[in-house]
């Protein structure tokens, strides 16, 4: 076995499932630091187009109801367009006859030009029965195109949500791919943020714009069409507001993207300080830090409003500018036509007709403007969810078959290993852990311990040389394989809301009730679990607050019974139990621990006492290994640790 070279600086040590103790970063930063200064994983904003695009290329499995839904909606636009001009008939109807009534007297060929260019006959009077026809026909095409449009509406709806219920599962099979390094240097809250809130905000911007985008658009081509039907001239001058509106909305838009990006981001922060300050109320209350904790939130929430009003203002623009200029072109287009009229270019119905044309032809480009704040809201969340699902992924490594039986043999085999690559940790460690014997890793804070632990379990991989378990290098295992014949303990219980007979079979799924009851019998869970009013099904919530911590610490002890692992790894793992209880749990240990290799990390070492190898780290080194008797007569740095702690007690 080849010790370590001393380091020269601690280096930041990732906070994995089992990094119970954490190294100090030189540069104050990373997982060493306190609960209540949170970090963030770098942001690089990516432009509207490719996102948007991206955002769009995942509706690729929808095509078939897409398809419908432009099918429907063209229908919708089409009818929607046609009804104008069935009303402009209807208008020269009663126009024409309200003009035949009032030069009844007037001989035909005395009649106006313009008065002969609207066809009206003296004499003869509206012919209501007509009106009724255009305007019943009317009404039916406008209920018809309402139908379409609803039904068009229903089947985009399956298909946005379908579209981000995918989502939703990629980020989360997404989550379970990553390294626990990219946790390690990302705040929870921030990491939610995008789990929850962009992917809500992602799912209501496509809800809102996607219907209303499509049918803008389709509007704005149908219109246009019978705009130059009508009247070539009024089309070109209706078409003079649309470079306009475009530049106004381009300018516009270039400035808000980057204010609803950061707008994202303060939320997710300020998510992050909530969810860090929340689940360390208590340390808050003890040292009396509540108002650090709000002036921080009050720092990222004065941040956030100002990021937000400005995107909301800016982006606020749009609407009342593109309204300006669509209310500039109705003037201009109602002075022409009437002029038109006039000179008998056109009908009272093609003006009627054209004007309600001028107002669909802008009202879809006013919705297009004021939709660009949703739109920019949820693209932005939308890359967001996309630096999630384009993070690194855990290499994908070894056979998921099952290893062979086995005592639980583990051999470091010249390992070498750094969380940073700078600042070697361990460079060349060499043990054997025979099967049954109980190994003891001690040592100061920042030594190393855990990162033994997180190397088997393989948390992290090797720099160099291999770790086997039972003479099979598990870099040639799935991690699924691997960890199946691990079980493992950590200082920090978690739980799930859920009974306690669920939270004790969550470490073998399809167990038996008895042998539930078993693992709990052998780990005195089923002593305290009786003065319960449910007894086994009595709801533990996820912060399990109706247990104690010395139960809470017993339900995830007897999880690790009921798995039978071929190794077993504990850390610090009776820290949280009396000290009566502690040794019940030692007694049960022992009996778990026959004829399978155990770990255990220790600060308190009164409790590795009995162990059958002692290793004592500094620096990520072995520098002492032995019995407890061993290492005391040797007088090393075991020795030096052990009487540090039991000076103070002598003393007391």
């Amino acid at each position: 076995m080849t010790d370590t070279q001393p380091r020269t600086g601690a280096p930041a040590k990732p906070q994995g499932f089992a990094a119970t103790e954490r190294i100090e970063s030189p540069q104050g930063g990373g997982p060493g630091r306190g609960p209540m200064v949170g970090g963030m994983v770098a942001q690089k904003a990516m432009t509207f187009g490719p996102s948007a695009k991206r955002m769009v290329r995942r509706m690729r499995p929808e095509a078939a109801p897409a398809l419908l839904v432009v099918a429907l909606s063209v229908i919708s636009v089409v009818l929607m367009s046609i009804g104008p001009r069935l009303l402009g008939h209807a208008t020269d109807l009663v126009f024409r006859g309200f003009l035949g009534r009032r030069l009844a007297d007037i001989p035909s060929d005395q009649l106006p030009d313009a008065a002969k260019a609207q066809g009206v006959v003296p004499g003869v009077g509206v012919d209501f029965t007509a009106v009724g026809h255009w305007l019943a026909l009317t009404l039916a095409v406008y209920v018809v195109a309402a139908f379409f449009g609803w039904l068009a509406g229903y089947v985009l709806n399956g298909v946005v949500q379908r579209t981000v219920q995918r989502m939703r599962q990629e980020v989360e099979e997404k989550i379970h791919r990553l390294p626990l390094g990219y946790f390690d240097r990302s705040p929870r809250g921030e990491v939610l943020s995008r789990v929850t809130n962009d992917i809500d905000n992602v799912s209501q911007t496509l809800q809102q714009t996607m219907s209303q985008l499509l049918t803008s658009i389709m509007t704005v081509f149908a219109v246009l069409a019978m705009m130059f039907w009508i009247s070539p001239l009024l089309a070109v001058i209706a078409l003079i507001s649309v470079p306009l509106s475009l530049v106004v909305t381009r300018t516009i838009m270039k400035r808000s993207q980057g204010q609803f990006v950061a707008q994202w981001r303060r939320t997710g922060q300020l998510n992050a300080h909530i969810e860090e300050s929340f689940s360390g109320h208590a340390l808050v209350k003890v040292f009396g830090r509540q108002g650090e904790v709000e002036d921080v939130f009050a720092e990222h929430n004065q941040g956030l409003y100002g990021v937000s009003f400005k995107a909301q203002f800016i982006s606020g623009l749009i609407m009342p500018t593109m309204m300006f200029i669509g209310n500039l072109n109705y003037v201009v287009v109602a002075v022409v036509g009437g002029l038109r009229v006039a000179s008998g270019q056109l009908s009272v119905g093609d003006v009627q007709a054209f004007v309600q044309y001028t107002r669909q032809f802008n009202q879809p480009l006013t919705t297009v403007a004021s939709m660009s704040n949703l739109l920019q809201s949820g693209v932005a969340s939308a890359e967001r969810v996309f630096e999630l699902l384009d993070a690194e992924e855990e290499p994908v490594t070894g056979l998921d078959v099952p290893q062979r039986d086995g005592g639980g043999e583990v051999a470091f085999e010249h390992v070498a290993f750094s969380y940073d690559p700078d600042r070697p940790l361990i460079t060349d460690l060499s043990l054997i852990a025979r099967p049954g014997q109980t190994v003891a890793i001690v040592g100061p804070t920042g030594a190393g311990k855990t990162t033994l632990v997180n190397l088997v379990m393989r948390f992290y991989d090797l720099d160099g040389g291999r770790i086997t378990l039972d003479g099979v290098d598990i870099a040639t295992l799935s991690r699924e394989a691997l960890r199946s014949r691990i079980g493992m303990v950590l200082q920090d219980t978690w739980l799930f809301g859920g009974t306690i007979r669920d939270n004790i079979a969550y470490g073998r799924p399809g167990a038996t009730d008895e042998e539930v009851r078993a693992a709990a019998r052998a780990t005195f869970v089923d002593r305290f679990v009786h003065s319960l009013p449910d007894g086994y099904d009595t709801i533990v919530d996820e912060e399990g607050s109706n247990l104690s911590a010395g139960e809470r610490q017993l339900l995830t002890i007897a999880r690790a019974f009921l798995t039978d692992p071929a190794l077993l790894i504990l850390d610090e793992a009776t820290s949280s139990v009396d000290t009566r209880t502690e040794l019940l749990v030692q007694q049960a240990m022992a009996a778990l621990r026959a004829d399978r290799t155990s770990f255990v990390i220790a600060h308190r070492l009164s409790t590795i006492r009995d162990a059958d190898l002692i290793l004592v780290m500094e620096s990520g080194a072995i520098v002492e290994q032995g019995t407890h008797d061993e290492l005391l007569r040797a007088d090393g740095a075991y020795a030096r640790l052990y009487r540090s702690q039991f000076a103070a007690v002598e003393a007391a």
